[in-house]
């Protein structure tokens, strides 16, 4: 077409423009996709992370940033401590592998998969993790109780879910109410009814995704369930997971994980920034 193109010097944009295609398109961005998707330079075992962190060219065939990509490491059952280490200065947390807590963690991941928890999905919830064991973070609420009522009023009306929500903020009790059409909805809705006034930040957040999968459907109805939620501010996208015998309470885990995650942010934010001018 006798017209020159530029690509080597925009390449580092290339998986925000194929972003921006699925935005215009509607759908979701592929995790698998070559070069742009979230897995195309992850890694998972412990011998294979501890490989590419000494010599990432043996396992990345590119830089990823070169394609405006990251290197990620998934922890699960099969992490080692390199792995572990190696996703803690990926979220963010100064450690190494001398690092007392590092084995505590790597022990605690390991106990919440053999319980059915998942967090290659879920970086909001082991960031979290890691932070309350590295003593980095303080929980912004402490729960007390919910409940999730859900009713038909009259023959021809529809559903109607009401959740009460319970929990403590900066040492005062806010019991709080709210219906929606789905349980899930609800108590997002009772929970920041609760802790809106004293952290406004969380008016931001939006849920944009829930996922339910069954871990043992040899039980049936009583079947251990997993939940995750995708949640955005407009500017991140995070998820958070829940596990457990009954489907509410994994999703009220998740959608805690979910609201702390974002006020984890602001505080990040807050020490970036440093004290306020006099």
């Amino acid at each position: 077409m006798d017209r020159a193109a530029y690509c080597r010097p925009n390449l580092p944009h290339l998986r925000e423009l194929s972003h921006y295609l699925d935005e215009l398109a509607n759908q979701r961005p592929g995790p698998k996709e070559p070069f742009v998707g979230a897995s195309a330079f992850a890694h998972k075992g412990g011998l294979h992370a501890n490989a590419a962190q000494k010599v990432a060219r043996s396992y990345e065939h590119i830089d990823p940033a070169t394609v405006g990509n990251r290197t990620r490491v998934l922890v699960s059952d099969m992490a080692g401590r390199s792995s572990v280490v190696m996703k803690a200065r990926e979220l963010g947390f100064d450690v190494n592998e001398q690092t007392p807590a590092v084995k505590d963690v790597l022990e605690e991941l390991k106990r919440l998969e053999f319980e059915g928890y998942e967090f290659e999905a879920a970086d909001a919830s082991l960031k979290l993790l890691l932070a309350r064991w590295l003593k980095q973070h303080k929980a912004p609420f402490e729960f007390e109780g919910f409940r999730v009522i859900i009713e038909r009023r009259g023959p021809e009306s529809s559903l109607v879910a009401e959740a009460t929500v319970k929990v403590k903020v900066n040492g005062k009790s806010m019991h709080t109410v709210a219906e929606c059409v789905g349980p899930v909805s609800a108590l997002d809705k009772a929970l920041r009814l609760a802790l809106e006034k004293a952290h406004p930040a969380i008016k931001d957040t939006t849920l944009s995704d829930f996922k339910v999968r069954i871990l043992d459907s040899k039980r049936g109805s009583n079947s251990r369930t997993r939940v995750l939620i995708e949640t955005t501010d407009g500017e991140e996208i995070w998820g958070t997971v829940g596990v457990s015998d009954n489907i509410i309470e994994a999703s009220w885990e998740a959608l805690c994980d979910a609201v702390e995650y974002k006020l984890l942010l602001e505080e990040e934010k807050a020490k970036r920034a440093g004290p306020p001018a006099v």
